[in-house]
């Protein structure tokens, strides 16, 4: 009985100064900070608003009534790592082609065969012959798959079921077919080769993929590409022809690409830095340089990493020419990216 009663009042004791104010902790728990609200200004209520956008356009190949079929859909998901959630409106011409076979491809969307796509998703195959619309071929699971689309993906359907308005098609993946132009060195897909086309539901507009931000659980080590500022105005574009002695230019070479990596990795307003060497004179380097704005490339010549590109390399120049330019199509901008 004794020991019980010790027992106990040790553990009290060690209650006590475990909640003692030194730690802190008990007035953390009794009291806890009332929550900070640094909100600039309210969000605003859009009601009941999906909001999951935007999202990779696709088109649909199916055959329907003995004819290929082809349709734009833009409500696709993942479920799990292994199948595929496709929601068509049961208006469509296609739905019952594919409650048939239970199976058909899904092919992304380039911005060289957008054209076509959404000729394909403005009229209904119930009416129209959509089946010439896009060359292709069969794939192995029998489904057509579509020559220029980037990527394809045969389906099988493995459930399905309704709601309001709609079909709803649960897909386990057959084959993945893509063009060897949107892979990596190491043969997976390279998505900033790639550039599928996006949809944006609520205004109804196309839109281009984003830009490289970084590695998921890396962005606090050494993100791959910082965001990227938009173009201004008073935005840069220049062409540096850089002449390099002989006797320097693998050292030279050294400095350009440690300044250009680093450059792109951690400024928001060099959109483009892009080194090339003349095959016949490989001493004469030329760099093209896109800042976004003149704040931008004043920012640029003060970092840490340009000065000692600058400082370590004068006395390997052997001549220097800098010639601002001007974009044919500003839309058409190049943006290089670090992998």
């Amino acid at each position: 009985m004794k020991k019980n009663l010790l027992f106990g009042l040790l553990v009290a004791m060690s209650a006590v100064t475990l909640l003692s104010p030194k730690t802190s902790f008990a007035t953390e728990v009794e009291n806890p900070p009332a929550p900070q609200n640094n909100m600039i200004t309210e969000k605003k209520n859009l009601g009941q608003l999906l909001a999951l956008y935007p999202k990779p356009i696709t088109v649909i190949g199916a055959e329907v009534d003995g004819k290929i079929n082809w349709l734009v859909v833009g409500h696709t998901g993942i479920i799990g790592h292994d199948r595929i959630l496709v929601s068509m409106n049961q208006k469509h011409h296609t739905n019952h082609g594919i409650k048939e076979s239970k199976k058909f491809s899904i092919n992304l969307v380039s911005q060289e065969m957008l054209p076509k796509a959404d000729y394909v998703g403005s009229v209904t195959g119930s009416v129209a012959d959509k089946s010439k619309a896009f060359e292709y071929k069969l794939g192995a699971n029998g489904t057509p798959i579509i020559n220029e689309a980037p990527v394809s993906m045969e389906c099988n359907v493995v459930d399905s079921f309704e709601s309001e308005g709609f079909d709803n098609f649960i897909c386990a993946i057959a084959k993945t077919y893509a063009d060897p132009k949107v892979l990596d060195e190491n043969g997976k897909l390279d998505y900033t080769k790639l550039k599928p086309v996006l949809f944006e539901f609520p205004t109804y507009l196309y839109l281009a993929t984003g830009e490289v931000l970084g590695k998921p659980f890396n962005l606090t080590k050494e993100p791959s590409m910082v965001a990227k500022l938009p173009m201004q105005e008073d935005g840069i574009v220049r062409l540096s022809r850089i002449e390099i002695f002989t006797e320097y230019l693998d050292e030279y070479l050294k400095f350009a690409s440690e300044v250009g990596e680093k450059s792109l990795r951690t400024e928001p307003g060099v959109l483009t830095m892009y080194a090339v060497q003349e095959k016949e004179n490989p001493n004469i380097v030329t760099i093209l340089e896109i800042y976004a704005s003149r704040k931008a490339y004043e920012s640029h010549i003060q970092t840490e990493h340009f000065q000692k590109y600058k400082k370590g390399t004068v006395h390997m120049v052997k001549d220097l020419k800098l010639v601002d330019q001007h974009p044919i199509n500003p839309s058409n901008q190049l943006k290089n990216f670090v992998q």
